[in-house]
């Protein structure tokens, strides 16, 4: 039996930016995802998908040597189609078969089971921690394998391979295949208030795909300085480890937040949705879902709670 672990992530500067050069930085999560591989004598792929409370809410059969979909289900109360996300996972195997020729050429087959620690619906990287670990088990490079089965910045998978924070950063390279070259930097990122810091739950997962399409149509749009706003943001992603006290650090979340604004032509997440907040609040990743990093006291969690949102957690709780 072979298993691979993967981290979750969160990206605390940068948002669509990254995907154009801006120095950006993100943290691994205190949660991820489990693969879990054991031999059968049948030749085929008997896949598993669990959550974190151990309920299976996808099964997939898949033959081995066609690589061919055989079976599915998909248990679900949300919209979806089991056979969209077998598609989506047979896409992933054959990419990393593509890359690595070796890979699932033996006679027999496998019973694979995948484990999330964290609900669905946050956000922290169901696909990229699955990406990752696949691409450990293929013994293939797992940006490449990203790029080649889905899209995105990849720092989500720089996220699943460190275990500490790091400054994510994509070059252009033109000599190779993708053109695209992670550069990615461990730092040292430990505010001395973090106990001040909280995320917390917008009740609804973000589409990435989706928020990256948004940003790409109002780019191509956009007649403003780009490459000056890429340059600040870089220029904030240094700051944020640098400041040492709670009041520069907001600052630098509400410039953070404007400069984002100015881009997508969508309203900061503090003055959509908690104009009377009394701390800064900074949206992670494609604005509209999942976790937002909020600045506050004790009083923080009661705050949220009040308005409908149960899910907060602790810098501590959250952070690898």
């Amino acid at each position: 039996m072979k298993n691979f672990y993967s981290n979750g992530k969160l990206l605390l500067t940068g948002e669509y930016l990254v995907l154009d050069g801006a120095k950006s930085l993100a943290i691994p999560t205190k949660f991820g995802q489990d693969l879990i591989i054991e031999k059968i004598k049948e030749p085929e792929i008997i896949w598993g998908s669990f959550t974190h409370t151990g309920k299976c809410w996808f099964e997939a059969v898949f033959d081995l040597k066609k690589l061919r979909l055989i079976s599915c289900t998909y248990n679900s109360d949300k919209e979806g189609s089991g056979e969209v996300i077998a598609e989506t996972l047979l896409e992933i195997l054959t990419e990393a078969k593509k890359i690595n020729p070796d890979f699932l050429t033996s006679e027999t087959g496998f019973m694979i089971k995948t484990a999330l620690t964290f609900p669905r619906n946050w956000g922290l990287g169901t696909s990229s921690t699955l990406i990752n670990s696949i691409a450990t088990w293929a013994q293939v490079d797992a940006f490449t394998l990203l790029w080649n089965s889905f899209k995105g910045s990849g720092y989500d998978i720089a996220c699943a391979q460190n275990n500490t924070p790091i400054f994510y950063q994509i070059e252009k390279d033109f000599s190779t295949a993708l053109e695209m070259t992670p550069k990615v930097q461990q730092v040292n990122f430990d505010p001395s208030f973090k106990e001040n810091l909280f995320f917390v739950h917008l009740n609804q997962k973000q589409d990435s795909k989706e928020g990256i399409a948004k940003f790409r149509e109002h780019l191509d749009c956009a007649k403003y300085d780009i490459k000056g706003k890429i340059k600040r943001i870089s220029e904030i992603s240094d700051a944020f480890l640098k400041v040492d006290s709670l009041k520069e650090f907001e600052n630098l979340i509400v410039e953070h937040e404007k400069i984002i604004s100015s881009i997508i032509k969508l309203k900061p997440v503090k003055e959509k949705l908690f104009p009377d907040y009394f701390g800064a609040i900074k949206s992670l990743g494609a604005w509209g879902g999942d976790f937002v990093l909020v600045t506050g006291n004790t009083s923080t969690p009661t705050y949220f709670k009040n308005k409908g949102f149960e899910t907060i957690l602790t810098y501590q709780e959250m952070v690898l």
